[in-house]
């Protein structure tokens, strides 16, 4: 246990107090003090300025946790930063390929792929991925090839996409991991790999056909439904084109018949768009009672008319967040749109109403949040009662 003390003792005699040790998470404070990553193997992590902001370490026996992080401190920002990153972003290749660890980034490096990063010990986040925009247009994946990579993939895909990246993924079966993989085939071998890296919709394709039996008719054509709805998400008709195209082909599909199929799914989405639903903005407490509508119904509608409000009035936004947040939406539907709205309105000023109607996997509430952003306000007489309805509505909801 002597050696568990040594940072300790040489910070100390160095002449650092202990807040600024226990600050640092470089030790832990159970019984008695001890130097945190001990008979580790350290990976110090730095910044895009070379200056070290943190330590992940890999343990040299069979003690758990196998990697430890360091805590976020003032420095240390684990959604904002990448492990390599200070090397890649300077690499000179048209492409940054995201590796499961450090391990995957060192040795991927020591075999020219300087581009490899990681993220740090958590799933990649929506920082991470703008600031990967920042150095290039194009992200490779290679994930461990193990159920568990897949399953990370398949989460960072729309991460990256909703970033403006554009995704691939590397294929490295038979073997689990880059290094392994570069161990016996080489650095060549793994290059062609990324040249042939496959499209991360057609990756998405490909684990979504593992669901189905493709030999029961029933379920191939629940497959090609599924694919027909993951297709609408294009907005852009000559993408949603090229992709039908390619997935017709490598399913041996008929290309009109799964035209058809997006075609109809698309039309849905569209009719659920234009549908003029009318708002009565006053909703009266009493003849709502009268009428035999319960109260939450009324609750429903209030919350429902704020959002059509922001939604049609992005200005609003600014004014109500004073007073308003997602959770004061208890309608569980639309506390998710209203968290993701509020973030998006945060983050770039606008509602993006095709993300948020995406979210939802069934269709009924599908149906029920596109109304929302098609809905027309039914026109209030003047701008005095429209304020004074808006009033109401924030009222009402933040008495409920």
């Amino acid at each position: 246990g002597q050696n568990s003390k040594a940072l300790y003792r040489y910070l100390k005699d160095k002449g650092y107090d202990d807040d600024l040790l226990k600050e640092s998470g470089l030790f832990t404070y159970e019984r008695g003090i001890n130097d945190k990553f001990w008979n580790r193997v350290m990976f110090p992590i730095m910044d895009i300025n070379n200056k070290v902001i943190g330590f992940g370490g890999r343990v040299m026996g069979d003690a758990k946790p196998k990697y430890l992080n360091s805590p976020e401190t003032k420095l240390f920002d684990k959604s904002r930063n990448l492990y390599g990153l200070n090397i890649a972003r300077t690499a000179r290749k048209n492409n940054l390929i995201i590796c499961e660890g450090y391990m995957d980034v060192i040795s991927m490096h020591q075999a020219g792929f300087n581009q490899a990063v990681a993220s740090l010990g958590t799933a990649l986040t929506p920082g991470q991925a703008r600031l990967m925009k920042r150095y290039t247009d194009q992200v490779l994946i290679t994930y461990d090839s193990d159920e568990a990579g897949v399953k990370a993939a398949l989460r960072a895909i729309p991460i990256l996409k909703e970033a403006g990246l554009s995704t691939k993924v590397i294929n490295m079966r038979p073997y689990k991991d880059p290094d392994e993989f570069i161990k016996a085939m080489g650095a060549e071998a793994f290059q062609e790999r990324i040249d042939n890296a496959e499209n991360s919709f057609m990756f998405e394709i490909r684990i979504l056909e593992q669901q189905y039996d493709m030999k029961d008719p029933e379920s191939k054509s629940a497959f090609y439904h599924e694919v027909a709805k993951k297709l609408c998400s294009f907005t852009e008709k000559i993408e949603r084109d090229i992709y039908i195209q390619a997935v017709a082909e490598k399913y041996m599909l008929p290309t009109q018949d799964l035209q058809r199929l997006v075609g109809k799914y698309g039309m849905q989405m569209e009719g659920i768009r234009k549908q003029p639903t009318q708002l009565k903005t006053g909703i009266n407490e009493k003849n709502a009672s009268a009428r035999g509508i319960k109260k939450e119904d009324g609750m429903k509608q209030s919350q429902k008319l704020l959002l059509t409000w922001l939604i049609e009035n992005t200005g609003l936004y600014h004014k109500i967040k004073k007073y308003i947040a997602p959770k004061d939406f208890t309608e569980e539907i639309y506390h998710k749109v209203a968290e993701v709205l509020f973030q998006q309105f945060e983050e770039s000023g606008e509602a993006n109403p095709a993300k948020i109607v995406s979210m939802f996997p069934d269709e009924e509430a599908q149906k029920e949040i596109a109304a929302l952003f098609n809905a027309r306000i039914h026109e209030v007489e003047s701008k005095e009662d429209r304020e004074k309805a808006l009033k109401e509505t924030i009222i009402r909801i933040k008495q409920n």
